[in-house]
């Protein structure tokens, strides 16, 4: 898999992502749908979270979870949510332009602790453990805006919001 077409996927992926963020309704940041879900800043949270960990791919050879805080405190503040967001793509995107073919390719490994829970090469940590993971939870937010009556932009076309 060529490094053009993998930042073009990631890219395409984050801007989808930010365009969901932006409809973030901060008078519900604290609801959820249901009791086992998470509340919605929580959720939009861990989305920047989710990036952080796709920087880790890039940045170290491993990513051992039990050293990583368990909760992070929800942002509140749709503002806050796309600034740390923007900042973080950009880290990622400088990370994706200074890489090669022979980075991309070399051995990453998710761990907790002694469990080695994957080890695959970097450009498919990003696609799974990164983008995929990204893409279910930037899904379960559409569900949430839905749910709230907020209109769900489009994604991979438009949306039952959009305008023909």
């Amino acid at each position: 898999m060529s490094k053009q077409l993998i930042i073009g996927d990631a890219m395409r992926e984050l801007a989808a992502t930010r365009r969901v963020l932006e409809r973030l309704p901060e008078e519900h940041m604290s609801w959820k749908p249901h009791e086992k879900s998470m509340a919605l800043g929580g959720l939009a949270t861990h989305l920047i979270n989710l990036l952080n960990w796709q920087i880790a791919i890039f940045q170290y050879p491993e990513l051992d979870l039990s050293t990583v805080p368990q909760r992070r405190e929800a942002l509140q503040k749709r503002a806050d949510i796309l600034e740390e967001f923007d900042g973080n793509v950009d880290k990622l995107d400088k990370l994706l332009a200074e890489c090669d073919d022979k980075a991309l390719g070399e051995e990453w490994t998710l761990r907790h602790g002694d469990h080695v829970i994957l080890r695959e090469p970097r450009a498919i940590a990003l696609r799974t453990f990164g983008l995929s993971h990204m893409i279910h939870h930037r899904a379960q937010l559409g569900v949430y805006l839905r749910l709230l009556d907020i209109p769900v932009p489009g994604v991979y076309g438009p949306s039952a919001d959009d305008e023909a």
